[in-house]
């Protein structure tokens, strides 16, 4: 196995899982996770960062997808740990593979980031999401002041390998209503203690429009 095929496997995901498991992110999960209800379906749930953080007496049922397979060995260890009906796969977002109108609630927690295709993603999520389904979302991406934006374009191209493919000038709540959701922020800040390039943040809750 290659240097760079290592990192991508073993290194790589462990520093990302590090990373979004902060202080400053922490608190933000717990805002937006314990709202979930129903059928859950969770995009990029390798990592297992937000499991403990759902109201196991609102959620029925859960599912998700991840593209790295060593990471999934935690995400089913940790839903077995809480005794939910599971059915954890590895998958990428762009396919879902699931029904149309599976799920009362996604999950999406700084994984458009790094999606090949956001638009299909979305879209996909829209389509497994029942008619009054709930999208909570928590996700970094394009900053709003043109110079830190700037900024961003420039450092993109030498973060992208080392962060699996993450995009730092991705623009948030603009790709979730292109993409037919209604948004209701909870609220929009750069990370305290993190360089403003990587720190814009975003969360709240998107439902399909018109439903």
């Amino acid at each position: 196995m290659g240097i760079k095929r290592l990192y991508e496997a073993h290194i790589m995901p462990r520093i990302i899982t590090f990373a979004c498991g902060q202080r400053g992110i922490e608190s933000r999960r717990r805002e937006i996770i314990p709202l979930a209800e129903g059928r859950v379906f969770e995009l990029g749930c390798g990592g297992g960062l937000n499991q403990a953080l759902y109201d196991s007496t609102r959620v029925t049922g859960f599912a998700g997808i991840d593209p790295h397979a060593r990471l999934l060995e935690n995400a089913r260890e940790r839903a077995g740990a809480v005794g939910w009906d599971y059915d954890i796969r590895e998958g990428f977002g762009e396919e879902i593979p699931f029904p149309d109108s599976s799920f009362d609630t996604a999950v999406c927690t700084y994984t458009l980031c790094s999606v090949g295709d956001p638009a299909k993603v979305l879209s996909e999520l829209r389509r497994i999401l029942k008619p009054q389904g709930r999208l909570l979302f928590l996700e970094h991406g394009r900053a709003p002041d043109a110079e830190i934006a700037r900024l961003q374009e420039r450092i993109e191209p030498l973060w992208k390998p080392l962060a699996g493919g993450c995009h730092l000038t991705r623009p948030v709540g603009a790709s979730l209503r292109g993409a037919g959701f209604e948004v209701e922020p909870f609220g929009q800040a750069y990370l305290d203690n993190t360089p403003r390039v990587v720190g814009w943040m975003e969360w709240g809750i998107a439902r399909p429009a018109g439903a």
